[in-house]
């Protein structure tokens, strides 16, 4: 059963211009694991990856339908890859839940989708 969707979408010069205000803004976003991932691209891939990330994760606290806040915050979920390169949520809030997600990159922007089904 579908327990929450979610989506989110955007710019990448938002991104790129946060990161330039403050580096430290990657650490806030993303896990020590996602942080080595990112560290293996460079130039505007990067700025796709946190971005991916960022709307991601946004996504999944629109479907877990809490928002970020005291409740969850964006290192409490953490979304690796799978050996074929999709995105995969490797640590949901609430880890009885499967996730389904799709992160997407234009030249402007990221858009991530993400689909949470429960038990109940």
């Amino acid at each position: 059963m579908i327990k929450g969707i979610g989506l989110d979408m955007i710019d990448l010069d938002r991104i790129q211009k946060a990161v330039t205000k403050n580096p430290r803004f990657i650490e806030r976003i993303l896990t020590e694991k996602e942080q080595q991932l990112y560290k293996k691209y460079t130039g505007t891939r990067q700025v796709e990856f946190l971005a991916g990330r960022f709307a991601a994760k946004e996504a999944y606290a629109k479907a877990n339908g809490t928002g970020f806040g005291a409740a969850l915050s964006f290192l409490d979920v953490e979304i690796l890859q799978a050996k074929d390169g999709k995105p995969v949520v490797e640590k949901p809030a609430h880890p009885e839940e499967t996730v389904f997600i799709s992160i997407t990159h234009t030249g402007r922007s990221a858009a991530a989708q993400v689909i949470i089904e429960g038990n109940k």
